[in-house]
């Protein structure tokens, strides 16, 4: 293993945004055997602590090439277009009045079954936006238009939570 690795070149993956999470989940847990710390506690101290430096990176790789939205960020970031969230925050006007649209429904949904219809419209958005990515990235390798789609869909994963949030009150 090479400290300097992409996380896709540490998990022996080609560098694409389509995944077999069972394949990850798979290499994840071969390859932890492998860095495991216990399995150098013959060669020392300094073995074990460069194997749990191993075990750090391959977990912050995981957990990077399992969530479809940060492994969409880091193949953006990987060629040439990093997303960055905190300061570019432009969007088209109809997503913003998508985004608006959505809001108003939460702030004025008191009732469990409109909550539920607006968290199923959100999770639709979500679907949709996350099989462009594949399109954008995989199939075109659209780096610029996917960096605009992953900060959408940050925008759209923190309402789900807020509506989440709501149902979860309504719930109760």
């Amino acid at each position: 293993m090479k400290l300097d690795a992409t996380d896709f070149e540490l998990f022996d993956l080609p560098p694409a945004f389509a995944q077999d999470r069972a394949v990850l989940d798979a290499r994840w847990k071969d390859l932890q055997r492998e860095a495991h710390p216990d399995r150098f506690a013959a060669q020392g101290a300094t073995a074990q602590r460069v194997a749990m430096q191993w075990s750090v990176r391959i977990n912050e790789a995981y957990q990077r090439l399992k969530d479809p939205i940060r492994r969409a960020s880091y193949l953006c970031t990987l060629n040439g277009v990093p997303i960055d969230a905190e300061h570019n925050t432009a969007m088209p006007a109809d997503f913003l009045m998508q985004q608006m649209e959505w809001r108003e429904s939460l702030d004025d949904a008191h009732e469990l079954k409109a909550l539920e219809a607006l968290h199923d419209e959100v999770d639709g958005a979500r679907r949709q936006a996350l099989s462009s990515l594949d399109s954008l990235i995989d199939g075109k390798g659209a780096y610029v238009e996917a960096a605009a789609q992953v900060r959408a869909l940050m925008f759209i994963e923190r309402f789900a939570k807020d509506v989440e949030k709501k149902l979860d009150r309504l719930g109760q």
